[in-house]
């Protein structure tokens, strides 16, 4: 793989950040933890930390129906109704399309945000099962959200989220665009040239400006954004994501700042949805094969066109660790599993371990 990041936060604190390989293939600049990637589906914890701030101020009722907000949303045969709950859990029943073409080049002005929702409630109006039945990982759900925050909150979602989230916590670095400063310090997105997925964006029709020209074995990407910012839409480095995990592992207090309640914060962690594959909570979730871990933990990954991340808690251990890389598929989890094997009180200098890996390679959620 091309390079990876990696954020370990303990006790209160980040413990240790660093770079491995290059941000940026053919001008060989090295990683590092202010390295600048795409979340892609990390986002979701922040939507859903969003939606929380608002429960909290008692702008809106996890068991109120999205109706509410976002008109004509899709209801089931029996007339059950859709919550903000079953949208933060996806137990909504809404489908889960494949997100390929949902992307535009930096350069380009993306689609107006109600026309694209509308545009996909339309499309796939009818529930693939009754609400509150079951998990069932759904993008378009999260993009509904972003909507319930706007109606909710009075401001834009990206208002918001920027205001409200990564300004008190000092994610300086994090946003929905590239400004100036993270410009400095962007990665590259690659993926092998030769592999299904390259074929497959060739072959959906993935939007100009997209693909970039071959280094080495790999095809670069240019550039882009998502066009449902509130599904996947942040950009950014490790190092602030570890600031945001700090919200998730300290019952919502980050430097003496109450970002989101304790209620709230153990909340989201607590299962409340299980499906075929996920057990969810509120946003955080764990799959049904990491239930019987010793070490219990919930997570998000992110992945998509050239990147792949995932942000984990461990809440029993005040742990957290964040792993951004610049490659559409790679072994997260065996990365993962060396950081969790180096002793915290000596080796963190001396870096990373690789005793005990697994080599599960989970895959992407979502785009």
């Amino acid at each position: 793989m091309p390079g990876f990041s990696v954020a370990v936060v303990k006790g209160g604190s980040v413990c240790w950040m660093k770079g491995f390989g290059f941000s940026d293939l053919a001008s060989q600049v090295p990683a590092t933890a202010e390295t600048v990637y795409m979340w892609f589906s990390m986002t979701k914890i922040v939507t859903a930390t969003a939606v929380m701030q608002l429960h909290d101020k008692g702008r809106l009722g996890l068991d109120d129906p999205v109706n509410d907000y976002v008109p004509n949303f899709p209801t089931a045969a029996d007339s059950t109704l859709v919550t903000v709950r079953h949208l933060l859990n996806h137990s909504s029943g809404l489908p889960n399309p494949i997100p390929i073409r949902w992307v535009h080049a930096a350069t380009e002005t993306g689609p107006d945000t109600d026309a694209f929702l509308n545009q996909l409630l339309v499309r796939y109006r009818k529930l693939k099962s009754k609400p509150g039945l079951k998990a069932s990982y759904s993008n378009i759900g999260y993009i509904a959200l972003g909507k319930v925050i706007e109606e909710a909150s009075g401001e834009q979602y990206q208002d918001y989220v920027v205001d409200k989230i990564l300004k008190p916590l000092g994610m300086n670095q994090t946003n929905f665009i590239y400004t100036p400063t993270m410009l400095l310090n962007t990665a590259t997105g690659y993926q092998k040239r030769l592999s299904m997925m390259t074929m497959l964006l060739r072959l959906m029709g993935v939007p100009r400006g997209i693909l970039n020209d071959r280094v080495g074995d790999y095809v670069a990407f240019n550039r882009f954004y998502l066009d449902g910012a509130s599904y996947g839409g942040l950009l950014g480095p490790v190092k602030d994501v570890a600031r945001f995990l700090h919200v998730h592992l300290n019952r919502g207090l980050v430097d003496g700042e109450q970002v989101l309640s304790p209620d709230s914060v153990a909340l989201m962690q607590q299962i409340s949805a299980t499906g075929d594959k996920l057990d969810v909570g509120l946003g955080w979730y764990r799959e049904h094969s990491d239930s019987s871990a010793k070490r219990i933990f919930l997570e998000h990954l992110g992945g998509g066109a050239g990147f792949f991340n995932d942000m984990r808690i461990y809440p029993e251990e005040s742990m957290g660790i964040v792993v951004m890389g610049n490659s559409t598929k790679y072994d997260i989890e065996r990365i993962i599993e060396a950081v969790r094997s180096i002793d915290l009180k000596y080796d963190f200098l001396s870096g990373l371990g690789s005793s005990g890996a697994r080599t599960h390679t989970k895959k992407p959620t979502g785009i």
